[in-house]
């Protein structure tokens, strides 16, 4: 039996509003609600009247739906084609009837699951093939959900599952709730998540490898007050503000700290019999009671020769002595008769999170004004804290952080699976596609025992290679007997990928100032083009990444060298010019002999 607050209702009551909610917090409709057109009866078509919407007048709702609710940027042009496109389907209740708003919603999210990126573009294909799908689906300028949009998923839940749906509005963890009805909307943006058959023509894995630019992919932040990350607006730079090196590690400590406490041991049980403490284990920090809690360093004051646990940044203070902070302050350390967690393969350095429990002890010899200790809040506390046990925070797994289904049909709560990690999509909105993905075209196929020839190699394989040194003859004859190696297999069992691995020099060649150094290293790259032009069905059906070291251009020329900041821009195309040409022709060749063209590439 449900308590009153969560008791269905008797009869369900009838919603006048066929379109359910798509909010992706909840991805289930707010009252159950009867199929639409279940006999599959044609749906008439409303009357609508179409204006001319200007497109500086759908503006402020396009803003707040894509950039404020959905992290989208809206070209000029996409702003128009939307414009034209509500306007002729919505008509005159667009704004009234909150018509465009819907229209808009569904856009942001078939955008956001066709991996589109941040940009919004009006001049490609992506937007037109959108609206041109939603066109299809909307009746008197409303979404309407057919068999199509939804093969999956029912449009009627059961009273089991209305309980759980009053669960979730309330913030509490859904508890049977399956993953696909729990994050799918019952939309249109269920077109691409769920469309199977487009995924059959698409069984080669490379179509699906998407490669990462590290200055294109999102810089978050975690936000403290809202519990949820946002994106890092500033502009990247070499010299950055003092500041940042403080930003960083407050950064680094608020989501270590936010993840520590959704941990099982940090929270405390409605019954506790006793203090826990450290115990030694082989693999990870346990205890008999699994319940912990944390001391901020500020917090230490007057509390001598009592016991605490300490998360925070290890570090040498300026009197040369290990010290350990958080953002309350900060602590001489005194590891002398610690016990490391797990002990026999943990280590420890100047810059790391660490937890450390111990016993905190007062400065009694009144040396507080002594170079490093002011004995007051948010610098260093007088005495040290004398720690018995030290260990790394506890990671956590994949599904608790995104919040996404666990092993069978639990449902984990709470968690980040909306946020678009990588600039490529969620994995709420796309994590269910791409296991099956996963399934069908990554996983190996179990050996024949009755077959006698092995089976072909998979597809899904990705070669690395380091240290590429070009100017080495070497390393070109060993490339090419790798190479040779993949080209001889059957073709569709290639792999799908080669990364190489720079400095493709094994000195600093432009440090030497002069033209000549360029040179060189444009015929480096040359010699290397001639050994890849030797494997064109590499060349056309793999994509060939190349990632430049400290001794690449341009940063070798002020560098000499060393260490360079990261990331680092790719090797520029005036010395890679070759290499492209190479691909472009083995491609073309590739559409004389099999009548297709090849999609090879180099990044």
């Amino acid at each position: 039996m449900y308590p009153p607050l969560f008791r269905p209702p008797a009869t369900p009551a009838t919603n006048s509003n066929p379109i359910p909610s798509s909010s992706p917090a909840f991805a289930t409709p707010v009252h159950p609600i009867r199929p639409f057109n279940p006999a599959g009866a044609p749906i008439p078509k409303a009357s609508i009247l179409p204006i001319l919407l200007p497109p500086a007048t759908l503006r402020p709702l396009a803003f707040r739906t894509f950039t404020k609710k959905h992290s989208l940027t809206l070209t000029s042009s996409a702003l128009q084609v939307l414009a034209t496109f509500i306007g002729k389907h919505c008509g005159t209740g667009w704004r009234e009837e909150g018509l465009a708003e819907r229209v808009l919603e569904e856009v942001a999210k078939s955008w956001k699951n066709r991996s589109g990126g941040v940009i919004v573009d009006g001049e490609g294909t992506e937007l037109k093939e959108i609206l041109k799908a939603l066109e299809g689906n909307m009746s008197g300028g409303r979404i309407v959900v057919g068999r199509e949009l939804s093969r999956q998923n029912s449009l009627v839940l059961g009273s089991s599952q209305y309980g759980e749906v009053n669960h979730t509005r309330l913030g509490l963890r859904p508890g049977n709730i399956p993953r696909e009805d729990s994050q799918s909307s019952l939309g249109l943006s269920t077109l691409e998540v769920n469309d199977e058959e487009d995924e059959d023509g698409l069984m080669d894995p490379r179509k699906w490898l998407k490669v990462i630019d590290a200055f294109e992919q999102p810089r978050l932040v975690y936000n403290v007050a809202k519990k949820h990350f946002d994106r890092d607006t500033s502009k990247p730079s070499l010299f950055p503000p003092a500041s940042h090196k403080t930003l960083l590690f407050q950064n680094r400590y608020n989501v270590i700290h936010q993840r520590l406490l959704r941990n099982e041991s940090f929270q405390t049980p409605a019954f506790q019999g006793g203090k826990a403490s450290l115990q030694r284990s082989t693999s990870a920090i346990t205890t008999q009671q699994q319940s912990y809690k944390l001391t901020p360093i500020a917090n230490l004051l007057g509390r001598n020769r009592s016991t605490h646990m300490l998360l925070g940044l290890l570090s040498i203070s300026p009197t040369g002595t290990l010290a350990i902070n958080d953002l309350t302050g900060s602590i001489a350390l005194d590891l002398t008769h610690a016990t490391a967690i797990p002990e026999d393969s943990a280590w420890f350095a100047p810059g790391m999170m660490v937890l450390v429990d111990g016993t905190y002890e007062e400065d009694e010899t009144g040396t507080s004004s002594r170079l490093g200790g002011n004995g007051g809040v948010g610098g260093t506390i007088s005495g040290k804290f004398v720690g018995f046990f030290i260990g790394h925070p506890p990671p956590e797994r994949r599904h608790v952080t995104l919040g996404t289904a666990g092993e069978g049909d639990t449902t984990a709560g709470g968690g980040f699976g909306w946020v678009d990690f990588l600039g490529v999509g969620s994995s709420r909105a796309l994590g269910t596609k791409m296991q099956r993905l996963e399934q069908k075209l990554l996983r190996p196929t179990p050996p024949d025992t009755d077959a006698d020839d092995p089976p072909p190699p998979s597809r899904g394989r990705a070669v690395i290679l380091s240290d590429v040194h070009l100017d080495v003859p070497q390393t070109l004859q060993d490339l090419k007997k790798i190479l040779s190696l993949y080209s001889s297999e059957p073709e569709g069992c290639t792999p799908m990928t080669f990364i190489l691995l720079g400095s493709f020099v094994s000195h600093a060649v432009l440090a030497r100032g002069g033209s000549g150094g360029s040179i060189k290293y444009k015929e480096y790259f040359d010699s290397l083009a001639a050994v890849l032009s030797e494997y064109p069905n590499l060349l056309s059906t793999a994509t060939f990444i190349f990632v430049p070291g400290p001794n690449d251009a341009w940063v070798s020329a002020l560098s000499s060298g060393s260490t360079v900041p990261l990331p680092r821009k790719p090797v520029p195309e005036m010395f890679t010019s070759r290499i492209k040409r190479a691909f472009a022709k083995a491609n073309s060749e590739m559409e004389k002999e099999n009548g297709k063209k090849g999609d090879g590439e180099a990044i």
